[in-house]
């Protein structure tokens, strides 16, 4: 479970190349090939295909054979040995989006947001190895500062949009607008505060809030209208959910409300300031008249709906706040507290971009709310709804 405070930092990218020349990329494209079908072909992944024509990855014999079948050449016409010294790197500025400190070794999606560059780290929690542009290859002096050893850039700044939240069923979303229109959406954790903040800042296309106004009711408008108070936003409606308490299956602690969260053996994990479930957290102990240091486990912070359910899952805690599909996620029990509406917040003029006209496409269609609906347990009935356009 990632711990620490929230940093931003600009990072050195490395383009690293290989001895080992290829035209992939240049024949690939000159058979009007996708690298993404091109992988499904030879049975390795997309991220392969890209490594491959970066540079960065030399494939075994097998794999270099089957590339030359599928695309009709000699294995001598991919693939030749450079001339002379290896390539120099390059060098390519990024910033880093991640509520935690970068550690060396880590994978990361980069993509362009606008005119700037940024980085994404990607989890391999629980069981595999995450799809990834690069690696973090080694932090600064101080932890603001790294060198990332990517890929390809350019392959990177082609039909990606930047996606921050916390919502555990913007996966589904994020497959079926890749099958259907080939948009990939990288996601970047992020509490619904930070997730806001990125998008006034400009460092990512889509921002997911679940906030409650706690005077009026209303979700996320009176917040985003604080960030934006120019009215350059579009919000439309993901899906409404169930928040509540997450525990182990049969409740073998006997936890069925907030008030037994101060129970001296209870064990919680939190989520992060800034996130709706710290919200709804805070509302419900001071409604009680519970001190928040009576709760064991208050300040450890878990950075997502589904961090803190696999905390629950592997035993590290007794209960946590999360929504019902990360409960269903992992097999577990699951005590309602509050129905939210989860929006999907972004900039007027990304709304006029290809990609992201694609993206809404997506979420008005009825087999994406069937997934919802059956595999995260969501209330579609206002899915793909225009709530507001600033």
């Amino acid at each position: 479970m990632a711990q620490g405070p929230f940093r931003l930092a600009w990072k050195e990218v490395a383009i690293v190349k290989t001895s080992v020349k290829n035209r992939l990329a240049e024949i690939r494209k000159s058979r009007g090939e996708s690298a993404s079908g091109l992988a499904r072909r030879v049975q390795v992944s997309r991220q392969t295909i890209y490594a491959i024509e970066g540079g960065t990855y030399v494939p075994n014999t097998e794999v270099a054979l089957n590339l030359a079948h599928e695309l009709e050449v000699t294995v001598e016409e991919l693939f030749s040995l450079h001339q002379g010294s290896q390539i120099s790197p390059q060098s390519l500025a990024a910033e880093v989006l991640s509520a935690a400190a970068p550690v060396e070794g880590q994978p990361v999606r980069i993509c362009q947001v606008g005119s700037r560059w940024v980085g994404i780290p990607v989890s391999a929690s629980p069981y595999y190895m995450p799809e990834a542009d690069g690696i973090i290859k080694r932090t600064g002096r101080t932890s603001a500062r790294a060198d990332l050893v990517v890929f390809d850039k350019e392959e990177a700044a082609q039909k990606r949009l930047v996606l921050a939240g916390c919502d555990p069923a913007t996966g589904l979303l994020a497959r079926m607008v890749e099958r259907i229109s080939g948009v990939e959406i990288v996601s970047a954790a992020a509490s619904s505060k930070l997730a806001l903040t990125w998008l006034r800042e400009g460092k990512v296309h889509i921002a997911g809030s679940h906030l409650e106004d706690p005077k009026t009711g209303e979700f996320n408008l009176p917040f985003i209208r604080k960030e934006f108070p120019d009215e350059d936003f579009l919000v439309v409606t993901f899906a409404r959910w169930e928040e509540g308490l997450v525990l182990a299956p049969g409740n073998p602690g006997g936890i069925h409300r907030i008030e037994d969260l101060a129970r001296k053996k209870v064990r919680f994990v939190n989520r992060e300031p800034g996130s709706g479930s710290r919200a709804l957290l805070d509302q419900r102990l001071e409604k009680g008249g519970i001190d928040k240091h009576r709760v064991h486990g208050y300040d450890r912070v878990a950075y997502g709906h589904l961090a803190a359910a696999y905390c629950v899952v592997s035993g590290e805690a007794d209960v946590c706040l999360a929504t019902r599909s990360a409960a269903q996620t992992f097999g577990l029990d699951f005590i309602p507290l509050d129905s939210e509406r989860y929006d999907l917040v972004m900039r007027k003029r990304t709304a006029d971009l290809p990609a992201a006209k694609a993206f809404l496409d997506i979420l008005q269609r009825a087999a994406l709310r069937r997934k919802l609906e059956v595999l995260a347990g969501y209330d579609t009935s206002e899915t793909g709804a225009l709530v507001s356009n600033g």
